[in-house]
């Protein structure tokens, strides 16, 4: 099993995400939607960037719970209710993904939404992992 990342030269430079990821045999996982809730269905956090912590270390659970590891990780989506407040947060959110994930970037994108199934969540992260 592997994931190989590509960045073409001919696009804009890659960075905190890869171009293209492809994977090559394995079990995928498809991880659904986490946002910064609890264990007891409450969301914590009062920025986007404390919410994105929270909803990371989720994703990395439920990835974990299947057997992965961050490394495993092959797609991220990134849903924000703020784009503004995403982008003014960039460093520190690099910060945070380079603290849980490391500096292989998967494939990503981020998407600004009107709001999220939670009223009081500002980011949602969903993944899918290739596991040996």
């Amino acid at each position: 099993m592997g994931l190989e990342r590509t960045n073409p030269a001919a696009l804009s430079p890659a960075t905190g995400f890869s171009h293209a990821v492809t994977a090559t045999g394995g079990r995928l996982v498809l991880l659904a939607g986490q946002t910064a809730l609890d264990s007891a269905g409450r969301i914590t956090g009062d920025t986007l960037p404390d919410q994105f912590a929270v909803a990371l270390g989720n994703l990395l659970t439920a990835l974990a719970a299947a057997g992965g590891t961050p490394g495993d990780l092959a797609r991220v989506t990134v849903y924000t209710t703020d784009v503004a407040d995403y982008r003014a947060h960039t460093a520190r959110l690099g910060r945070i993904w380079r603290a849980a994930v490391g500096r292989e970037y998967p494939a990503m994108a981020v998407i600004g939404v009107v709001r999220l199934w939670d009223e009081q969540a500002l980011v949602e992260l969903d993944g899918i992992a290739v596991l040996p």
